[in-house]
């Protein structure tokens, strides 16, 4: 397949000097590699190539800013849920940390998954802001690390609900703005849980 598509673009660009540009498009819409005009210097090695190509240029950057602070936001998560599972005193505090881990792994597998299917490279560690919470929090301890968890808990789901609804309706790449879509009810089941964890432990 590789050396047909060669064959046919070498034989495209050969012909290109003695035909007019339209005829060479013509004929190279047999090829899997119709993006690129043969005369436009791009070299086609394989067909995967030029559809990955395309495939990453297509996101906006509304997707790419998105995709980003998702990966990020859900690794945080993940790792203060941790946190929280073995360092709160409270037993509801406890549990929102658990829930917490499940729900954003389960989250940060979709988005990767997402990510893999389209070929983008998602962040895979927290950006300076986001580590500097984490290690605040890691050094509280007992009522004050309850307290600060919380806090966070809900003040964080309350700025991924508007990113997670503003990609859901602003974003340009189908699959991403459905995950954001479909993302929304349990972040919102999230803020509903924080806020209970946040008035038991006042």
């Amino acid at each position: 397949m590789k050396k047909s598509i060669l064959t046919l673009l070498t034989v495209a660009a050969l012909t290109a000097c003695k035909k007019n540009e339209s005829t060479v498009v013509d004929q190279s819409t047999d090829s899997t590699a119709t993006a690129a005009p043969v005369d436009s210097g791009m070299t086609t090695s394989d067909s995967a190539t030029t559809t990955s190509s395309t495939t990453s240029t297509a996101l906006s950057e509304q997707d790419k800013k998105f995709a980003d602070g998702a990966a990020r936001g859900g690794l945080m998560e993940v790792m203060m849920g941790e946190l929280a599972a073995t360092n709160a005193t409270n037993p509801t505090v406890k549990a929102l940390g658990k829930m917490m881990v499940d729900d954003h792994s389960k989250a940060n597998e979709e988005l990767k998954k997402w990510a893999s299917i389209v070929e983008y490279t998602l962040p895979t560690g927290l950006d300076t802001e986001k580590q500097k919470e984490y290690d605040e929090l890691k050094a509280k301890k007992g009522a004050d690390f309850d307290r600060a968890y919380t806090d966070l808990m809900v003040s964080d789901h309350k700025k991924d609900i508007a990113e997670f609804k503003k990609e859901a309706s602003d974003g340009s790449e189908a699959s991403l703005k459905s995950f954001a879509g479909k993302t929304v009810p349990t972040l919102e089941h999230h803020l509903m849980e924080s806020e209970k964890a946040k008035s038991a432990v006042k």
